[in-house]
């Protein structure tokens, strides 16, 4: 990137000495690196700091017997609360909140802690039923498999929150939640190539179905040379073949007072089709501004932005 620098401001010379290096810069500056800021400048894990990626557990359904949670009243009452919330969530890519009053004025409150709630075609904060309000399977009845949402968008949302408020007069409706991470890693054993085609070629998704909306309108475009595509299609078979062994797949009916938020990035999730009316609310975070505040609680500031 040197060249990039303009020319009054290139190095006219380095002086090192036992603690560090002496820069003299062509206008005339001169600069001082301690050896230990240079050591941790250079640690190879950094860039995985700045991104927020650091100490994951994956895990398959036996997350069952050790479901991370939080207490509302701690969220609500302290940073701290929330921090210790974010660093499961990050940990794990999801987490129950549990003594949440079943309102959505609380459900958003709550949501509200980590930033500020991403507007989509779907609205803000979510309050709804199955009643197709909005031209989406999410709105009806029928099961849905393991899934991320917004691959539509160029940056899809980082969080979602789901709280089922109530559900009557029917029965079903359990949410399912796979662990991409550990999943894509088993891939990567089993089948590098299947792995690497996956990871690397685009795929084009797109949402048109409500009125006045087409967001990335290519239908299922496969960004590969036709005589190749069939590789890609067998790819993804192994992957979908993949998330449905029963050790991947976490089943819990969600209730009332237990809010579920997830990492849309990383964690799967669906359901089983349902009778009755369920009524449930939520939204979406952006993913930058999640892992913004959960540097800052974690590390703090200066050693955040070092």
């Amino acid at each position: 990137m040197y060249h990039l620098i303009p020319r009054d401001l290139a190095v006219k010379s380095c002086e090192p000495d036992s603690a560090g290096i002496r820069v003299t810069w062509n206008d005339g500056h001169r600069s001082y690196y301690p050896l230990e800021w240079l050591a941790k400048s250079g640690r190879s894990n950094k860039s995985g700091e700045r991104q927020g990626l650091s100490s994951l557990s994956l895990w398959g359904n036996g997350i069952k017997d050790n479901e991370p949670e939080v207490q509302y009243r701690d969220i609500m009452n302290s940073d701290q609360g929330v921090g210790e919330w974010l660093t499961l969530l990050h940990r794990y890519g999801f987490c129950y909140v549990d003594g949440t009053p079943a309102t959505p004025e609380a459900t958003e409150e709550l949501l509200k802690r980590i930033a500020f709630i991403r507007h989509t075609h779907y609205g803000g904060f979510w309050d709804f039923t199955s009643d197709l309000a909005s031209k989406d399977t999410a709105y009806t009845s029928l099961g849905l498999e393991a899934h991320t949402d917004n691959t539509y968008f160029s940056d899809p949302a980082g969080l979602q929150m789901f709280h089922c408020l109530s559900h009557t007069d029917g029965e079903g409706g359990a949410s399912l939640l796979v662990d991409g991470f550990q999943a894509a890693a088993d891939l990567q054993k089993e089948d590098p190539e299947a792995y690497n085609i996956l990871s690397t070629v685009n795929v084009y998704t797109h949402a048109s179905g409500n009125e006045g909306i087409s967001i990335q309108p290519y239908r299922a475009a496969i960004d590969m040379p036709l005589e190749e595509v069939q590789t890609w299609y067998d790819a993804a078979a192994k992957w979908d073949r993949l998330l449905k062994r029963p050790q991947y797949e976490y089943w819990k009916q969600l209730q009332p007072g237990r809010p579920l938020i997830f990492d849309n990035w990383r964690v799967l999730h669906g359901r089983s089709a349902f009778t009755g009316k369920r009524r449930l609310c939520g939204g979406y975070i952006n993913r930058d501004d999640y892992i913004s505040r959960f540097k800052m609680l974690k590390w703090g500031r200066v050693a955040g932005l070092n």
